[in-house]
């Protein structure tokens, strides 16, 4: 998931976390915090970033295909990531425009 301020970019270029700052990360970072997207493992997850949110506003909630789970690595604080960018062909957005707090339901 990420803002919705990101969604043309993400159109256009995929996930590329270099292309970060037309708003802050899920959790608030006005920087990458790691060379790389940030992924849930499932919906449970996915869920907990959605009501985590501290973008300041609402979020999309992308689905990735084409990675590999052997290509995702684990980050200091536990969580996944794929160190590169994710090409728009392998996105889909599954829920658009979910304000802070919302409940994903997939």
């Amino acid at each position: 998931m990420t803002s919705v301020l990101n969604r043309d970019s993400i159109l256009a270029h995929g996930l590329d976390w270099t292309r970060m700052g037309a708003a802050p990360g899920i959790a608030g970072s006005r920087r990458a915090e790691q060379t790389g997207c940030f992924l849930a493992r499932d919906e449970f997850e996915a869920g907990w970033f959605v009501r985590m949110n501290n973008t300041g506003g609402a979020v999309d909630v992308w689905g990735v295909r084409g990675v590999e789970a052997t290509s995702l690595v684990e980050a200091p604080e536990g969580y996944l990531y794929f160190p590169g960018v994710i090409h728009q062909v392998g996105l889909r957005l599954l829920r658009r425009d979910l304000s802070p707090g919302d409940v994903w339901t997939p």
